[in-house]
C-alpha cells in the first residue's frame, strides 16, 4: 500500500498542501508575536502544527478506506452534522457576537467548519443517481430542503459566511449533476427580486457590514476599520513587501484578526505582490487539481465529492481575498490552510485527503 501511495498520489496536491500550511504557520507567527498579550508566540504556531501532522497522520491512514463506503454513512453523517450544530445552540461558546464553538478542555471547535465537509459527503450520495434529472423547480425541491436545514442552523449562529459557503457547494455540485441552466438563470432572478427582502433577516452588524462595504468611511473606527485597515496594509507592501515580522499595521496592532480572517492582508504588506500571487497560484493549482481529479472520477459519487471540495476552496479563497482587499463585505470566512484554526485546518486536510482517495481509485486499485 506505501508503494501504491507514492505512486498514485497527486504529488501536485500534496506538494501544494505543505507549502500553504508552511507559509500559513510562517505568517501566523509573524502576525501574532507581538500584539497578543499573554500568549506566546509558540503557543498558535506550535497547535497549528502539531494539528497539521496529526491530520497527516489521518490522511495517510484514510488512503486504507475506500471513500465508496461514505455512501452507506450518508445517513448517519447527515444526523450527526444536525446534532452538532444544534448541540452549539444550547452549550456552544459566544465570542464577538457569534455563538458558533464548543470548548472541549483546552481546544475550541467549530462544528459549522467540519459541516461543510459532511455536508458534501451526504450531498454527493444524495445526487449520484440523480444526474441529469433536475430540469424542473419540483426536482430540485429535496436538495434544497436537504442542505437548507443545516444552512439555517448555521444562519441562526450567526454565521452568514458559513451559510454562503454552503450555497456555493450546492451551487457548484448541481452544475455538475446537470442542473437544466434554465431553472438557474430563474433561481438567480428571484434572487436578485428577493435581496432586499433578505436584509431584514441580517443581524444589525452584518447589515453595517454591507454598508461599510459600500463605503467605509461612514464609520471608519468602527465597522469600516477592518477594511481600511487592510487595504493599508495590502497597499503598503508595494512589490516585495516589507518582510517578514516588519509589517506595521500587524505588528503595531493597527489590523484586528491578523492571524485568522485577515492574515491576506498581513502576506500582502509583509511579502508584498510577490507573496500574494505566489500564495494564490498554489490555492488555484489546489482547485485545479481538484476539477481534475473530478472529470477523471470513475463514478458520480467520486465526482460529486470532489466537485464539492473545489468548489468550497474556491469560494473560500474568493471571499477572503475580496474581503481582504475591499472588493466584498467582510463575512469572517477564512482563508483555506493560511489562516490559523484548528477545525478549519482539519477540514482542510480531510477534504484533501478525499481527493487523493478519489484520485488513487481513478487507477482502479484494489482496496482490502
Amino acid at each position: 500500500m506505501w508503494q501504491r501511495i507514492w505512486r498514485e498520489w497527486d504529488w501536485t496536491i500534496v506538494i501544494c498542501t505543505v507549502l500553504l500550511v508552511g507559509i500559513g504557520v510562517t505568517v501566523i507567527g509573524s502576525a501574532t508575536h507581538v500584539n497578543k498579550e499573554g500568549l506566546a508566540i509558540t503557543g498558535l504556531v506550535t497547535k497549528q502544527l502539531v494539528f497539521f501532522f496529526i491530520n497527516v497522520i489521518l490522511v495517510i491512514a484514510l488512503q486504507w478506506f475506500d471513500y465508496h463506503r461514505f455512501r452507506a454513512l450518508s445517513k448517519p453523517i447527515y444526523i450527526i452534522t444536525l446534532l452538532m450544530l444544534l448541540a452549539v445552540m444550547f452549550v456552544g461558546t459566544s465570542a464577538l457576537g457569534a455563538q458558533r464553538w464548543i470548548q472541549i478542555g483546552s481546544i475550541t471547535i467549530q462544528p459549522s467548519e467540519f459541516s461543510k465537509l459532511l455536508m458534501i459527503i451526504c450531498m454527493a450520495r444524495l445526487l449520484e443517481n440523480r444526474v441529469g434529472t433536475f430540469t424542473t423547480f419540483k426536482s430540485l425541491l429535496p436538495v434544497v430542503v436537504y442542505i437548507g436545514i443545516p444552512m439555517l442552523l448555521v444562519f441562526k449562529q450567526p454565521d452568514l459566511g458559513t451559510s454562503l459557503v454552503y450555497m456555493a457547494i450546492m451551487i457548484g455540485m448541481l452544475f455538475i449533476a446537470g442542473v437544466r441552466m434554465r431553472l438557474v438563470q430563474i433561481m438567480a432572478g428571484i434572487a436578485v427580486i428577493a435581496a432586499p427582502f433578505g436584509w431584514f433577516l441580517l443581524h444589525p452588524y452584518q447589515k453595517q457590514r454591507i454598508l461599510v462595504f459600500l463605503n467605509p468611511d461612514i464609520d471608519p473606527f468602527g465597522s469600516g476599520y477592518h477594511i481600511i485597515q487592510s487595504k493599508i496594509a495590502i497597499g503598503s507592501g508595494l512589490i516585495m513587501g516589507k518582510g517578514l515580522f516588519e509589517g506595521t499595521q500587524s505588528q503595531l496592532n493597527f489590523l484586528p484578526e491578523n492571524h485568522t480572517d485577515f492574515i491576506f492582508s498581513v502576506i500582502g504588506e509583509e511579502l508584498g505582490f510577490i507573496g500574494c500571487v505566489i500564495v494564490l497560484l498554489l490555492l488555484f493549482t489546489l482547485i485545479y487539481r481538484a476539477i481534475r481529479i473530478a472529470y477523471s472520477a470513475n463514478d458520480n459519487f467520486g465526482m460529486l465529492l470532489a466537485t464539492g471540495i473545489g468548489s468550497m476552496f474556491t469560494f473560500e479563497v474568493l471571499v477572503n481575498v475580496g474581503m481582504t482587499t475591499g472588493i466584498m463585505p467582510v463575512t469572517g470566512i477564512p482563508l483555506p490552510f493560511i489562516s490559523y484554526g484548528v477545525s478549519a485546518l482539519t477540514t482542510n486536510m480531510f477534504s484533501v485527503g478525499i481527493l487523493l482517495n478519489i484520485a488513487m481509485q481513478r487507477k482502479k486499485l484494489m482496496f482490502q
